[in-house]
């Protein structure tokens, strides 16, 4: 039997997937990313659900890009590896955007790398007070995903979405729920519960009404479609940088 991954509920008219990984702290693999897409998609097309729910495990939201995915084990990068795993990645990245029905998270724990980037997509988050928010990519030599380039700083303005991205400050639960990203912060153990609250509450709503109200605060989506591909493009070619290949091996070093 394959390894479970990605654990998806369709309930209570909600589609609650959750990251399943954490004895490697839900670090996404290209697997992973394959079975969060097919979850996203039976929620957009079961016509029961009216919202989907994120939620991590073992009190991780998500290590991030498992880097295994895409370099060997002295860091090299390898381009066949990494080749099967992008279209994995590409496939989430351009689904996100075209989401129809809201999301919901709710984070405790490391939300590291795409962990925090894909919450700039949710449009309810909550946090526990012990979540860490944190995007090293230039520390590995590579830059922003899933068109956080553009949602940072239209969401926590500039200078600390420079912070974020490209200083790779961490950034504590208080201080993102001040930045504008987290709608609340409260106990691990009842975070969970209050993003399933807030879910419940959507899902009770006109459905159509809800659809047509996210539509309009979205604004048209174009950009951050280019935004995500001029993303990618950038990264791959990164990828294979002295500064990346540096990195991880450095970073595999460190793990050993």
């Amino acid at each position: 039997m394959s390894e479970v991954l990605i654990e998806a509920n369709l309930a209570e008219r909600m589609n609650i997937i959750r990251l399943a990984r954490p004895e490697k702290k839900n670090a996404l693999s290209a697997a992973m990313y394959e079975a969060l897409c097919d979850a996203l998609d039976a929620g957009e097309r079961d016509i029961s659900t009216r919202v989907h729910v994120l939620f991590g495990s073992g009190g991780v939201f998500s290590a991030g890009n498992d880097i295994s995915d895409f370099v060997t084990e002295s860091g090299e990068f390898d381009a066949a590896r990494a080749g099967d795993g992008f279209q994995s990645v590409m496939r989430f990245l351009r689904l996100l955007p075209m989401l129809r029905k809201p999301v919901v998270a709710g984070v405790d724990g490391l939300a590291v790398g795409v962990g925090t980037t894909v919450l700039f997509h949710c449009d309810l988050v909550f946090a526990s007070h012990r979540a860490i928010f944190s995007t090293p990519f230039t520390d590995l030599g590579l830059v922003p995903e899933a068109g956080s380039s553009l949602l940072a700083p239209r969401r926590l303005g500039y200078a600390r979405a420079f912070e974020l991205l490209v200083l790779g400050e961490a950034f504590s639960a208080q201080r993102m729920l001040e930045a504008g990203l987290l709608n609340a912060v409260t106990e691990p153990e009842v975070v969970e519960e209050m993003a399933l609250a807030a879910a419940r509450r959507l899902a009770d709503k006109p459905a159509t009404a809800v659809a047509m109200s996210r539509s309009l605060l979205r604004g048209d989506l174009a950009q951050l479609g280019e935004r995500i591909e001029a993303e990618v493009r950038v990264f791959k070619e990164r990828l294979r940088s002295e500064e990346a290949q540096g990195a991880f091996k450095a970073f595999l070093n460190r793990r050993s």
